[in-house]
Parts: structure tokens; sequence; C-alpha cells
């Protein structure tokens, strides 16, 4: 079979935005004038030096990272950093440049050189697990900061770590914090797929039949021998089915057992046993526009916009709640004087 979708359609909001989010944009924002760098998973804050990272590396297509840096250099001559913090992956990079910003501050033993860093960035790009590579290689130390596959492990600004001695670098761990509102859904399903959005929020099947949809597209038929495929196929109800069987996924009955087996499919995909992907658009026109957006457009300004406007909202439903209760008062009055 070759006749494969050229397009994915999909026409569902899929959004993750809550209350812990929220708090956690307000944090940062507040902390900012503490701290001297930035390192970013993806454009949340600007005006400060900044060090971009794209952890995980080892997911994502080879071409990626040279394709990337190029980019970044040429339309905002900013360094970025591709590492894998499971490894420690250019690690050691990320430390020198951090303990380059170091500036002498005054103690109560006298004068020393410090820094004061935040990591943030997107839900599951691996905030944490950095921070625990740094503080590793280091001061030779364990897990600072809890790290898990489910997104929404780190639900609060934490206090700091310190990841070196000499010159002191302190870091601040932040809650990983999206867009309040991902107006594509086709971009809100890739960002599903990598496990930024907690997968009972939107529906794994068709998370996986996007998923389906980019193998083919790339060509990328390893599923085929990997899960007894007879051959290539654009049809998730013929997909699922098959994967269920391989997996031994059945319910009581017989019936095979769908949402587990695409549970396991994410899983395989977000480790990495279906290949090194990159979902992004990476043409030279796209990266182009990206990267000379306004910065206005950047995370933190999205969400005070979202917040002034849902202050707007409110400030309405309450003016015209009083105006009702107003109203209904001088209806009273009128009957009684009536009476």
């Amino acid at each position: 079979m070759n006749n494969f979708r050229k397009v994915f359609t999909y026409d569902k909001s899929i959004n993750w935005f809550p209350g812990h989010m929220a708090k956690g944009l307000r944090l940062i924002s507040e902390k900012l004038k503490n701290v001297q760098v930035i390192v970013e998973f993806e454009p949340i804050v600007q005006h400060k030096d900044r060090l971009i990272v794209y952890n995980k590396s080892d997911l994502a297509h080879p071409d990626t990272e040279a394709v990337i840096t190029k980019a970044f250099k040429e339309y905002k001559n900013q360094d970025v950093v591709f590492t894998n913090a499971t490894e420690d992956l250019n690690v050691r990079g990320i430390i020198k440049y951090l303990a380059s910003k170091a500036r002498p501050t005054w103690t109560a033993s006298g004068e020393e050189f410090a820094t004061t860093v935040m990591v943030v960035g997107m839900p599951n790009v691996g905030k944490s697990s950095l921070i625990n590579s740094l503080r590793r290689i280091g001061v030779r130390r364990g897990k600072a900061a809890p790290t898990g596959a489910i997104p929404g492990i780190t639900r609060t600004v934490a206090g700091t770590i310190k990841v070196l001695d000499s010159p002191k670098v302190y870091l601040i761990d932040t809650p990983g914090v999206m867009i309040p509102h991902i107006a594509d859904p086709v971009a809100a399903i890739k960002v599903a797929l990598t496990g930024a959005i907690s997968d009972h929020l939107s529906d794994e099947e068709v998370i996986v039949d996007y998923l389906l949809y980019r193998l083919n597209q790339e060509q990328d038929f390893g599923y085929v021998q990997m899960y007894n495929l007879q051959e290539p196929t654009d049809d998730v109800r013929e997909f699922l089915p098959q994967v269920a069987k391989y997996i031994g996924a059945l319910k009581k009955g017989g019936e095979y057992n769908l949402p587990l087996a695409a549970q396991f499919l994410l899983k395989q995909y977000r480790q990495g046993k279906l290949g090194r992907h990159t979902l992004d658009n990476l043409s030279p026109e796209f990266l182009e526009q990206f990267l000379t957006r306004s910065e206005d457009d950047d995370l933190v300004n999205q969400s005070r916009r979202q917040q002034k406007k849902a202050k707007k909202v409110e400030e309405r439903r309450v003016r015209r709640f009083q105006q009702a209760q107003k109203q209904q008062r001088n209806a009273s009055g009128e009957q009684q004087r009536r009476v």
C-alpha cells in the first residue's frame, strides 16, 4: 500500500492549562528580577541572558541539530545546546556557560562569584533531569529534583539548587508551563504525542493515528515488521488491533483492548523504539518566520494577556450581576409604592 494520506485532518482543541501552571507563570515572573540566566526549552521569557537547550536529542531526527543550530545563529545570534540529560551529553558545556555568567557578590565571608539560573520550559521536556545531571557533574551529588514520564511532576517553583561550588551556580526548577491556548488542533496533537499534555486529556487513539500518519509520510515502515503486519497501513483501525494482538492486550471475551494498545504505542514512541523523529517543521521558510516573530509572542506575555482577558470577562460578569440586583431592587421598590 502506498496511497497514504497527504494531510492529517483534526479539528478538536486539546488544551491543558491547570491552576498550577498559571501559578507557576506568576511565580516565574516574580522571581525573574533575581535571576541572571534563563535555561530555556521553549521561548518563555525575554531580556535575560539565555541558553536554549534541546533535551532528549537522542529522540530527534539526526539532521535536527545542524538545522536548528544554524537557524538560531543566523536569525537570533543565539547559541543552542542539544543534550541528553540521562547520559550527561554536553552537560559540561552547559556548566561552563553558566559559570561564565557568575558575577561578584558580597557575603558575610567576603566577596564571591555566583549566579542564579532559572530553568523553564514545557512539561515533560526533561528540566528536572537536566538539573540532576548538572548537579551530578558539577558537585557530584545525587538527585535534587523529582523526575518522571508523566507531565506535571514539578508543580511549583522550587528553591535554589546548587550545581557548582566555584563559582557558585544555583538553579531554580519550575513547573512545566504551556501556552494558555493552542489554536492549531494538529499542533496540539504534536504536543500531546511528545507527552507534554497528559494522555487522559486527549484521545490516545487519535494521537496514535497522527503517529501512524507521520511514520508513513516519512516512509519509516519499521512498524510493519515490529508488530507483524503484512504491509504498511494508513488505517489506525487496522493498525491498533494488530498491535493489541502483538502485546496480548485482550478484554474479557477476547476483544482487543485498543486503548491499552494505544498507550503501549505512545510509550514506545517516546522511548525512541519507533525511530528518531522531529515533529516540527524545519523548512528554512518556517524557521525564519518562527525566529523573527515578535518577542510579544513569548509564553509569559501570552499568559499575561490571557489573565487580563479573564479579568475583564470577570469584571463584566460582576457589573451585569450588580446591574441585575439594582434593577431587582428598583422593581421591588416600585411595587411597594403601588401597594
